[in-house]
């Protein structure tokens, strides 16, 4: 059943009393961020009422629909709050790495890249597949038309020029 062939019964007592319920939300503890979520939250749950025929007063369900949403929010934030809003969180300082590592690590993956664009074209695209996209060597075999052996190959071959291209910059880690 949609609200409009609903006016009067279930959405419509969501649609009139909108504002209310979206005041008396915003009033206790909450955001009207909050309060509109619980009402988004209302319209999707009154979206799959049955039988709102043989409702004595949709306005009263409405209602308590919307209540029961608004406690089972204010838990869920609770439960929140206890197990991940503590002060350990937000007393730690962030283990940011230096200016200096992040220029390092940039120069690092800067040079992978080169050494990876200058790998052979079947040896890349194996390393790629692989390293990259997740594939493991049997799906690359088949993507490729080529043995599982070969791939095995071609990604010792494309890690052992990674190693060999980065030299000393793998010294430092």
């Amino acid at each position: 059943m949609s609200e409009r062939e609903d006016p009067h019964g279930v959405f419509g007592a969501l649609i009139s009393g909108y504002d209310r319920f979206t005041r008396r939300l915003t009033r206790r503890p909450g955001s009207v961020r909050d309060a509109q979520d619980v009402m988004q939250d209302a319209w999707l749950r009154l979206a799959r009422v049955q039988d709102v025929e043989d409702m004595s007063s949709p306005a009263a369900y409405v209602g308590q629909v919307v209540k029961n949403l608004a406690i089972d929010r204010l838990r869920a934030q609770r439960v929140w709050e206890r197990h991940f809003a503590t002060a350990e969180f937000h007393d730690q300082p962030a283990d940011l790495p230096s200016a200096e590592r992040i220029v390092d690590f940039r120069q690092r993956v800067a040079r992978l890249g080169e050494i990876i664009a200058e790998l052979p074209p079947r040896q890349r695209q194996v390393f790629l597949l692989h390293k990259f996209d997740g594939l493991s060597h049997s799906e690359i075999a088949a993507r490729l038309g080529i043995s599982r052996s070969a791939v095995e190959k071609l990604i010792m071959k494309a890690l052992a020029q990674c190693r060999d291209g980065l030299g000393d910059l793998l010294d430092d880690l």
